[in-house]
């Protein structure tokens, strides 16, 4: 049994002219003790995607699913009062950003203490005790000074860190780490990757990282599930997906890495991902899509299982799109 089992979600939010269909369909599985990456550009459905897991969308969100399951339970099914019992227990998240996502108004302390008061009935002793354990384990130096710290006398790295420590305090199950090295320098990001690792190692709890860097999924994840506008379009072990991508999506996203580029000027992939007003009737990505054809203009493309999972009328095999009119052309 998956730790998290996702089927057919479905994230909607009301707007003044209609709904606007953020997730469309998105399925998955985490298991544990294992690294899931959810790759994408801004706009592509990943952290919404999650926050439905977590239950905090707003009330404006309309989320269904055929079936949202943590640790063989219907998380749809739960009441409130259920729900907060596992989300910041079993189920942890850090933000994407550190700044915004920590309340100014308190010091560190206590807000690194408060979920081990609510979900450990901790007193207050063993409550100091922990946090410092927490900031030590996440590398922070000089971790009794850092808890009467308010989070703007800490730099943004520091910040991070304390913001993972404030996920797996609890030891939790499943992590999601929501762009967890956004605006931070290179250096840094290694630094909060690796920690990342070493505590889902140690502890052996599900890692989902949502990421649009194909390079921290390189270094990081065992399986990837690729998005766009709102769909999963890709899923395959790490290894494959970076050998041989059966999405052009997925190939566009691959070759647009410097590494990877064999021109003066990078590739990159024309347009933007699709919004509330101008989604396309067949398949989301055929407006910027080299192998696009009028098929693909009007028909919504079937999932081709074979080829791990890809959406697509022509998917890629080897780089060839499989059964396209113009048989020469390739990624």
């Amino acid at each position: 049994m998956s730790l998290l089992d996702i089927q057919n979600l479905t994230v909607e939010f009301k707007t003044a002219s209609g709904w606007f269909r953020a997730v469309d369909g998105v399925s998955l599985k985490v298991d544990s003790r294992e690294v899931l990456a959810i790759v994408g550009e801004s706009g592509s459905g990943k952290s919404v995607s999650m926050l439905a897991v977590m239950g905090l969308l707003p009330w404006a969100a309309k989320v269904t699913a055929d079936r949202m399951q943590f640790a063989g339970r219907e998380l749809l099914a739960m009441s409130k009062r259920e729900r907060r019992q596992i989300i910041g227990k079993d189920i942890a998240m850090i933000f994407q950003e550190p700044m915004s996502s920590l309340n100014p108004c308190f010091k560190v302390g206590y807000q690194l203490t408060e979920a081990l008061k609510t979900h450990l009935n901790m007193d207050r002793a063993k409550r100091r005790e922990r946090a410092i354990e927490l900031l030590r384990l996440v590398g922070i130096p000089a971790p009794e000074t850092r808890l009467n710290s308010f989070p703007h006398q800490l730099s943004g790295g520091m910040n991070q860190r304390v913001m993972i420590a404030m996920a797996i305090a609890c030891n939790p199950k499943l992590l999601i780490a929501d762009e967890p090295t956004t605006a931070l320098d290179v250096t840094i990001q290694a630094q909060i990757l690796d920690l990342l690792l070493k505590v889902q190692r140690d502890t052996g709890m599900g890692l989902v990282l949502i990421t649009h860097s194909m390079g921290v999924v390189a270094e990081t994840a065992e399986r990837v599930s690729v998005q766009y506008a709102g769909q999963k379009v890709e899923e395959q072990p790490v290894r494959g997906l970076f050998r041989d991508p059966h999405h052009p999506y997925t190939a566009a996203l691959l070759a647009a890495l410097p590494e990877r580029a064999h021109m003066k000027r990078l590739p990159s992939i024309p347009g933007v991902v699709p919004g509330q007003f101008d989604r396309p009737i067949g398949c989301l990505f055929s407006p910027r899509c080299t192998f696009a054809t009028d098929l693909c203009r009007t028909e919504v493309p079937p999932q081709q299982k074979e080829l791990g999972d890809a959406l697509c009328h022509y998917p890629l095999k080897n780089g060839v799109a499989l059964g396209h009119p113009g048989k020469e052309k390739a990624a």
